[in-house]
C-alpha cells in the first residue's frame, strides 16, 4: 500500500512538534542562565524571558489545538547544541569579565533558532489559511526578536566592554 504524499501541513506539525520541544529545553536553562549572569540587567532579562517563554509555550499549545493536533515535541538536535555551548560558556567564563558576553552570544543563538522557526511557521500557517495560528506565531516571533534586541543593548552598553578590559 503506497504511503500518502506529505504536504505543507505535515511539514508545519513537524516543525512545530520541533519549536515545542525546543520551547521547553530553553525554559529549563534560562534559570541557570539568570544564576550565571553578574549584570542585574542580564539577570534581569533572562528573568523576562522566561516568563515570556511560558507565554510562547501556552501559544505552541493554542496552535496544535488549532490544527487539531496534540501537543508534543520532537527532539531538536539544534536546540540541544546551542543550549550545551551556552552550558559551555557558562562553565568556561562563570565569574570572569567575559562571562556575560559570552551569555548573551549564547542567548542570542536561541533567539536567531526561534526566530527562524516562528518566521517560518508564521507563513506557512498563513499559507494553510490558519490566520488564528499565524497571530499567535506572529506575537511570538516580534517578542524573540526584542528579546535580541534588548541582549543586543545590554552587550552594547556593558558586557563587551567588561570583557574587553580585562
Amino acid at each position: 500500500m503506497p504511503t500518502k504524499a506529505k504536504g505543507l501541513e505535515d511539514l508545519f506539525h513537524d516543525t512545530l512538534k520541533d519549536i515545542y520541544y525546543a520551547e521547553r529545553k530553553i525554559l529549563k536553562a534560562l534559570p541557570k542562565m539568570a544564576r550565571g549572569a553578574q549584570a542585574p540587567e542580564l539577570k534581569a532579562a533572562f528573568e523576562k524571558h522566561k516568563d515570556q517563554t511560558e507565554g510562547h509555550v501556552e501559544r505552541l499549545q493554542q496552535v496544535f489545538e488549532i490544527f487539531g493536533k496534540r501537543a508534543q515535541g520532537k527532539t531538536c538536535p539544534a536546540i540541544d547544541g546551542i543550549i550545551e555551548e551556552g552550558e559551555e560558556i557558562l562553565d568556561e567564563f562563570k565569574g570572569t569579565p567575559a562571562g556575560d558576553a559570552g551569555l548573551i552570544s549564547a542567548a542570542q543563538a536561541v533567539e536567531h533558532y526561534e526566530m527562524t522557526r516562528y518566521g517560518t511557521l508564521k507563513r506557512w500557517a498563513e499559507i494553510l489559511n490558519k490566520p488564528d495560528a499565524a497571530n499567535l506565531l506572529g506575537q511570538t516571533l516580534s517578542e524573540e526578536e526584542t528579546t535580541d534586541k534588548d541582549l543586543t543593548k545590554i552587550a552594547d552598553s556593558s558586557a563587551n566592554r567588561k570583557a574587553l578590559a580585562a
